[in-house]
C-alpha cells in the first residue's frame, strides 16, 4: 500500500486518493462523456494498492495516465496528457515572459523590485533570472497546500521566497569584536586580528560584505563606537613610538597618558613632552578621519550579491562616552557630512545615532556636542537616524553606565527597522542575532471582504476571526520555514556560523545550525492598516479617534497572537511594521483586479507602509508622532517614524532636534526625518534648492532628488517601482 507521496523538494506528504480522484474528474469534465465518479475511484484506489509505500507526484501522474489509458475512456487520458503539459507551458510561457523583461532591461516592477539592485547589468541580470525561477519552485515544491493558496490569493507575501531553498537567515547584528580581536577564516584565505584603527574599519568592512554573501537580508554593526575605540588608542601608542623612534626618547610613559579628548589642535606655543603629545593625538585623529572615510568609500563601492548591489549595511553609534569612542564618533559625523567622491551624500551605510537620556541627548550628557553634531549632519545628509533607547520598550534594568560593555543591553536596529532585542531562548541583547525570514499579512484585503456587512460589531468580528486565520497560515508558514533553515550545515555559513551569530562557536563543520537559530525571531508582519480601517469605519487612525483605538486594537490581537505562537512553536514570533518595498504595489494590483476601485482603499497604487499615517494626509509631526508611537511597543520586531520637513534642513539642525523630542515625549522607539535635497547624476554636485531643473556646476540638466525609501536611501529615483513612485508624488510636508 502507498501510504507516502514524495514532494519535488523531497518531503514526504501522506498519500490521499481523494486528490487523485479529483484530477481525474477535471479531466472528465471536459470531455462529451462526462464524469465518471466511480471509473476515477477505481483508478486511485489500483494505483493506492501498489506495493512501494512512497511514490513521487511524477510517478503517480504517469500511472493515472497508464490507468486511463487502459480504460475505455482513453479521451481522457489525452486530456489529462494535454492539461498536464498546457500547466508545464503555462509555467514556462510566465517564465519566459519574465526573462525576456529582464533581457531587454525593462524598468518594471519585476527589475525594480529592489532599488538598491541593479537589476541592468550582467550580475544584477544573472540574479533576477535565478530569482524568478526560483519562486516557481518554491510554490510548487517548497510551501504548503495552505500557503501557497494564501500567497496566490493576496492574504500573506513571503518575504525573499527566492532564497528559501538557500536555507539563509535574513539579517545580523555583528559582535565586530570577535572579528577585530581574533581574525577570522570565511573559506578562503584568513585576517589577523587588527593593531591600528585603518585595519579595524576595513575589516568591518569586510564583516559586512561577507555575510552579506551567506544572508538574504542587511548587515548592521550594533556599537560601532565600542568596538573601534580601542584602536584609536593603539593608533595613538603606534604614533608615540614612531616620535620615539624619531627622537631617540624613551616615550613609554606617554603611551597610556590621559587625554580627554582627541581634537586637532595647533602645535604652536607647545614644547617637550606636550607637544609630542598633542602631534601624536593629531596624527591619530587625521588617521582615524582617513579610516572612517575609507569605510563609507568602501561600504558605499564594495558589492555583494553577485556583484549586482554593495551591501545593504547599519551601523549604530553615539552611547561610548570614552575619548576614543568619541572620537569614532566624531570623525564618522565629520566623514558623512563631507559628503563622498565630489561631495555627494552617502547611501550607505545607514547610521542611527542611539540617543539616551544621561549619556547623548540632554544638555549635561557626556556625549550632547556630538548629538547636536549628529542632527546638523543629519540635517544636510538624511543620517544618522534616530533610535530612541529611553523608550519603555527599550530599557534593559542590566544596562549600568559603568559597564565597558553596556552595549551589550542596548538595543540596536537595523537601518531600515528590524528590531531584534527579547528573546525566549537566551540572552536579552540585539548583539549576534537576526531575523529569520519574515512574512507579511494582506490585512487590507480582509478588511475588504468584511465591508458588505452593514452592522459594525458582526463586521468586526467577522474581520478578527478573518485575521486570526490567516495569521495562523502566516506562523505555520513561518515554523516550515525554520524547519527548514535549521537542517543547514554550519559549514555553509562559513563566517556567519563560524563565531557571528551567538552560539555558532559550538558547532562543528557537519553540525546543523539547528541548536543556535532559535535565537533569532521570525516575523509577521502587516501593511496598509489605514487603509484596512477605512474599510472597516469609513476613516484612517489620522483623522479619526475612533480609528485610531480599532487601530491598536488590530495590532494588540496580532501582537498577542503571535506570543502565542511563540509558546505553541517554541520560537521569537514577533509583530512588525512591514518595510515594504515591492510589495506595497504588489497587494494593491492584486485587490484592485479582485475587488475594484474603492475610494480611500484601492483607488491609489499602493497601500500605506505597516501602521503609518497615510503620506498624503496633511497634520503636524507632533499630530502624526501622537498617532504612530503607540504602535512602536506592539511591533517589537521593527518600526519607524518618519517625518517630512519643508525647506532646506541645511543650516536648521533644530528642525531635527525637535523631531527627536516628539520621539521621546511619545515613546517612540526609532525615527527618521527626511527634507529636500537635490542631486545631478552627472558630477554629483548636491544643493536644496527647491524646483532645480540644471545643475550650476556642471549645468546639467539630469537633476534627481535624494529620497528615503522603506529607511534606506536611494541614489536615483529611476531604479523605484510604481508602486513607491506613486508613493513619492502623493508625500506631503508636515507642518
Amino acid at each position: 500500500m502507498v501510504k507516502y507521496v514524495v514532494k519535488r523538494d523531497g518531503r514526504l506528504v501522506d498519500f490521499n486518493n481523494q486528490k487523485i480522484v479529483a484530477a481525474i474528474l477535471k479531466a472528465m469534465d471536459v470531455t462529451e462523456a462526462g464524469e465518471d465518479i466511480v471509473l476515477a475511484a477505481k483508478i486511485a484506489d489500483t494505483i493506492s494498492r501498489r506495493s512501494a509505500d512512497r511514490m513521487t507526484v511524477e510517478d503517480i501522474q504517469d500511472c493515472v495516465e497508464f490507468e486511463l489509458m487502459k480504460s475505455p475512456r482513453k479521451e481522457v487520458a489525452r486530456k489529462y496528457i494535454a492539461y498536464r503539459n498546457q500547466r508545464n507551458l503555462a509555467r514556462k510561457a510566465k517564465t519566459n515572459e519574465i526573462f525576456q523583461e529582464i533581457i531587454s532591461a525593462q524598468a518594471n516592477d519585476i527589475t525594480r523590485e529592489n532599488a538598491n539592485m541593479n537589476a541592468d547589468t550582467p550580475a544584477g541580470m544573472m540574479m533576477k533570472f535565478a530569482s524568478e525561477a526560483t519562486k516557481t519552485y518554491v510554490d510548487e515544491c517548497l510551501l504548503s497546500d495552505e500557503a501557497r493558496a494564501a500567497v496566490y490569493n493576496g492574504y500573506i507575501h513571503i518575504h525573499d521566497k527566492d532564497y528559501y531553498p538557500t536555507k539563509s537567515l535574513t539579517c545580523l547584528q555583528h559582535p565586530l569584536d570577535k572579528i577585530l580581536n581574533g581574525g577570522f577564516q570565511a573559506g578562503h584565505g584568513e585576517s589577523r586580528p587588527a593593531k591600528r584603527i585603518e585595519t579595524a574599519a576595513v575589516l568591518a568592512c569586510i564583516s559586512m560584505e561577507t555575510v552579506q554573501n551567506e544572508m538574504h537580508g542587511g548587515q548592521a554593526i550594533p556599537a560601532f563606537d565600542f568596538y573601534l575605540a580601542p584602536f584609536v588608542r593603539k593608533t595613538y601608542q603606534e604614533e608615540i613610538d614612531k616620535l620615539s623612534a624619531l627622537t631617540g626618547q624613551n616615550l613609554d610613559h606617554l603611551r597610556d597618558a590621559v587625554i580627554d579628548d582627541y581634537i586637532r589642535r595647533d602645535l604652536v606655543g607647545l614644547q617637550g613632552e606636550e607637544r609630542l603629545k598633542l602631534h601624536a593625538v593629531n596624527q591619530t585623529v587625521s588617521r582615524v578621519h582617513q579610516a572612517m572615510e575609507a569605510f563609507v568609500h568602501n561600504m558605499n563601492t564594495i558589492h555583494s550579491r553577485g556583484g549586482n548591489q554593495v551591501v545593504f549595511s547599519s551601523i549604530n553609534y553615539g552611547t561610548d562616552t570614552s575619548a576614543e569612542g568619541r572620537c569614532i564618533i566624531r570623525e564618522m559625523l565629520n566623514t558623512t557630512y563631507e559628503g563622498v567622491g565630489n561631495g555627494a551624500t552617502a547611501i550607505f551605510p545607514i547610521q542611527i545615532w542611539k540617543k539616551k537620556r544621561g549619556v547623548s541627548y540632554l544638555p549635561e550628557d557626556p556625549n550632547y556636542d556630538l548629538y547636536k553634531f549628529a542632527c546638523k549632519v543629519s540635517a544636510r545628509r538624511f543620517f544618522p537616524n534616530f533610535l530612541n533607547l529611553d523608550a519603555t520598550f527599550n530599557q534593559d534594568d542590566a544596562w549600568r553606565e559603568d559597564d565597558p560593555e553596556r552595549y551589550i543591553h542596548e538595543v540596536a536596529t537595523m537601518g531600515c527597522r528590524t528590531r531584534v532585542y527579547e528573546n525566549r531562548f537566551g540572552p536579552k541583547t540585539s548583539v549576534g542575532r537576526g531575523n529569520l525570514s519574515f512574512t507579511t499579512v494582506n490585512i487590507v484585503r480582509i478588511a475588504i471582504e468584511c465591508m458588505d456587512e452593514p452592522d459594525k460589531e458582526k463586521r468586526l468580528a467577522m474581520f478578527f476571526d478573518k485575521l486570526g486565520s490567516v495569521m495562523d497560515i502566516a506562523a505555520r508558514q513561518l515554523d516550515d520555514r525554520f524547519n527548514f533553515q535549521k537542517s543547514a550545515l554550519k559549514k555553509q555559513f562559513p563566517l556567519l556560523m563560524g563565531k557571528l551569530w551567538i552560539g555558532s562557536e559550538e558547532l562543528s563543520p557537519d553540525d546543523t545550525v539547528e541548536s543556535v537559530i532559535n535565537q533569532g525571531t521570525l516575523g509577521i508582519g502587516f501593511i496598509g492598516l489605514a487603509e484596512c480601517l477605512i474599510a472597516l469605519i469609513g476613516k484612517h487612525h489620522g483623522e479619526s479617534a475612533e480609528a485610531q483605538d480599532l487601530g491598536i486594537r488590530i495590532v494588540t490581537y496580532m501582537r498577542d497572537r503571535a506570543n502565542m505562537y511563540s509558546e505553541t512553536y517554541r520560537h521569537n514570533y514577533s509583530v512588525l511594521g512591514t518595510p515594504a518595498e515591492g510589495l506595497s504595489g504588489r497587494f494593491t494590483k492584486m485587490d484592485k483586479k479582485t475587488f475594484g476601485v474603492i475610494p480611500g482603499i484601492t483607488d491609489r497604487d499602493y497601500y500605506t507602509n505597516s501602521s503609518h499615517v497615510p503620506v498624503y494626509f496633511h497634520c503636524t509631526p507632533k499630530h502624526k508622532a501622537e498617532i504612530e508611537g503607540p504602535y512602536h511597543e506592539l511591533e517589537r520586531g521593527g518600526h519607524i517614524f518618519y517625518v517630512e520637513i519643508d525647506g532646506d534642513a541645511t543650516h536648521n539642525p533644530e528642525a531635527i532636534m525637535n523631531i527627536v523630542d516628539l520621539m521621546d515625549r511619545y515613546n517612540i522607539g526609532y525615527g527618521s526625518v527626511n527634507h529636500n535635497r537635490n542631486r545631478c547624476m552627472d558630477c554629483g554636485f548636491e544643493n536644496a534648492e527647491e524646483g532645480l531643473t540644471e545643475c550650476p556646476h556642471c549645468h546639467s540638466t539630469n537633476i534627481d532628488m535624494l529620497q528615503r525609501i522603506t529607511g534606506y536611501l536611494v541614489g536615483t529615483t529611476d531604479r523605484w517601482n510604481s508602486g513607491k513612485l506613486a508613493e513619492l508624488r502623493d508625500r506631503v510636508v508636515h507642518k
